[in-house]
């Protein structure tokens, strides 16, 4: 087994899996805390093709992912369109990360960690978020920058761009 240089421990895989739509600075929060404890971490970007939506598709969406963690160790983008713990069995993970934000967030997050480990026997590791991104969500980034609101504080600047040429595209049609 090997080991990262800031720990003992061995280097593990976790997966991340989300929507993504889009990549906000909670979300690079999470990832950057799980590589830090685990080594690993594959983003998984999870999508339903029954149900288009969203301001980007899905790989739209791993390009702004992956040039967003570019300069971070131990990380890498994919897409799957089934269930989070089939892609941790894909992708070869050893947990589910997922991040927290709100008491609500624990709800739902830890029923469907109960389910994933009755099931298929995959532990869900909680990362919390800092406190200064608990409030940021994807569905309020687009919303605002629908409006023409300023969303550079939320998200990479990659994403900024993506975001602003989308809407630009949107007011042109």
């Amino acid at each position: 087994m090997s080991t990262d240089a800031t720990s003992a421990g061995p280097i593990q895989r976790v997966l991340y899996p989300g929507s993504f739509d889009p990549l906000h600075l909670g979300h690079l929060d999470v990832i950057e805390q799980a590589g830090e404890l685990f080594g690993e971490v594959v983003v998984v970007v999870m999508y339903n093709f029954a149900k288009p939506s969203g301001m980007f598709d899905v790989d739209e969406r791993l390009a702004m992912i992956a040039a967003a963690t570019a300069d971070l160790d131990g990380v890498s983008v994919e897409k799957h369109s089934g269930l989070a713990v089939q892609a941790a069995e894909l992708f070869g993970a050893d947990f589910v990360v997922k991040g927290l934000r709100t008491p609500g967030d624990f709800e739902i997050e830890q029923q469907m960690a109960h389910m994933n480990h009755a099931v298929t026997g995959m532990r869900t590791v909680y990362v919390p978020c800092r406190p200064d991104l608990g409030f940021v969500s994807s569905r309020f980034v687009r919303e605002i920058a629908n409006y023409g609101g300023d969303v550079s504080h939320l998200v990479p600047s990659v994403v900024a761009d993506a975001l602003a040429a989308r809407v630009a595209e949107r007011e042109q049609n």
